[in-house]
């Protein structure tokens, strides 16, 4: 996480905001809590339906990273952008 952490703000959780993705409102939530316009917000996620999609929706920039059992599940839009490890990020996202 350190190779990351200049790039990241903060993270989301639904649990944590009584929020379940994909629900709009959890999306609402993370660009109300960055104060940016969606295609400055970066959102790094490993479910298609839950993650990917619907931060598309929502305006931001979509990182579906493939990981675990979900990761693999669905083949993510062409839109998203795709990493394998959260090393990559801050190469994909400058």
């Amino acid at each position: 996480m350190a190779v990351i952490r200049p790039y990241v703000d903060f993270v989301a959780s639904s649990e944590r905001w009584g929020v379940e993705k994909p629900s709009p409102m959890f999306f609402e939530r993370v660009l109300s809590e960055t104060g940016r316009p969606p295609e400055e917000v970066a959102y790094v996620g490993d479910h298609v339906v839950n993650d990917v999609e619907p931060t598309l929706a929502a305006g931001m920039v979509s990182v579906h990273i493939r990981r675990g059992s979900w990761g693999y599940l669905l083949e993510p839009p062409p839109e998203a952008i795709r990493i394998r490890s959260l090393d990559e990020l801050p190469e994909v996202l400058r």
